[in-house]
């Protein structure tokens, strides 16, 4: 089969699965996949643009070993550390976000998992969040439990993300302190809790193509709403220092195939855009409908927010109804 008439076949209610032949989505003509992949994106999201800003809102010091991070007290990275902000920093800089002209905002933090009065602190700051701005509102705070997730939804907190990084089958060579089947439990509590449910991963890891397949199938399983797609940066002191980074027609292939394996989620383009020309212009037009827009966590974005306004209006994209 084409990858013509496979987007056809998606836009008409076929959904991929993991005993489908997919490896020719590898090989394929990369102009043709991206027009395939778009065809689905215009079918599924249409030509709206979801925009979040990110706020490292608690630096460093991470007990999990994840060999790509900065933030891994295992890694010998210089990454700033900072306990949970307070929650005025926190609503002040979700206010200047607003102003910036982004739809969502998401405080994340380091840790396996936020816990005690940090937590209670958090909440306190998101429901200020939910009082004071029009914010659509994300947590990425680790593996939390059901209880803490319902807690969240009750503050205004309305998408929870925990990326699953990678395949199964490639997890444990890019961390040992916390399982695969953690993860999993935790994107299906988000699900209970009423949440939408953010999670990707890291492309450029050392995984092959079909631990990238898998990872999508994985996600399409899940029901992810969101799939955030990050090419490494490689860090400083950390065990993948040395990775070569991806290539732009590769980031584009990941994209395209996301998109068609998971049509109805936000793909959204992450760390890793400057890898791209024009700061991921030809990803919009590969499947991709969604951005974190403005700094990532512990590197500096390669574009403001309002360049990213810009370029997606040159598109004839619509950001946003509110701004």
């Amino acid at each position: 089969m084409d990858v013509t008439t496979l987007a056809r076949e998606i836009v008409d209610g076929r959904r991929l699965a993991p005993d489908d032949d997919l490896e020719f989505l590898i090989e394929c003509d990369l102009d043709v996949l991206r027009e395939s992949a778009d065809l689905v994106r215009r079918r599924f999201v249409g030509d709206r643009v979801d925009l979040c800003a990110i706020v490292n809102a608690k630096s460093g010091g991470c007990s999990e070993d994840c060999k790509f991070c900065a933030q891994s007290s295992r890694n010998a990275s210089k990454c700033e550390i900072y306990a949970l902000l307070s929650e005025e920093t926190i609503l002040q800089t979700g206010l200047a976000r607003e102003q910036d002209g982004v739809d969502r905002f998401a405080l994340v933090t380091s840790s396996r998992a936020l816990d005690g009065e940090e937590f209670e602190r958090a909440l306190r700051a998101f429901a200020l969040l939910k009082q004071k701005t029009s914010l659509n509102l994300c947590a990425s705070m680790g593996l939390l439990t059901l209880e803490q997730l319902k807690r969240l939804k009750g503050v205004g907190v309305t998408s929870y993300h925990c990326n699953i990084e990678t395949s199964r089958r490639f997890f444990p060579q890019i961390c040992s302190t916390h399982s695969f089947d953690q993860k999993i439990e935790t994107l299906r509590s988000v699900k209970a809790a009423g949440m939408r449910l953010c999670s990707g991963g890291i492309f450029g890891l050392g995984e092959t193509w079909n631990d990238r397949i898998d990872m999508a199938l994985t996600l399409a399983e899940l029901q992810v709403d969101s799939i955030p797609v990050n090419a490494l940066v490689p860090i400083p002191g950390s065990p993948l220092a040395d990775a070569p980074k991806l290539s732009e027609p590769d980031i584009l292939r990941i994209v395209a195939i996301f998109r068609l394996i998971v049509p109805t989620a936000d793909i959204r383009l992450a760390a890793g855009r400057a890898l791209t020309r024009e700061n991921g212009k030809r990803a919009f037009c590969s499947g991709a409908s969604a951005a974190i827009a403005g700094d990532m966590l512990t590197t500096a974005a390669c574009a403001t927010i309002k360049a990213d306004r810009d370029m997606l209006q040159e598109l004839d994209r619509v950001v946003s109804a509110n701004h």
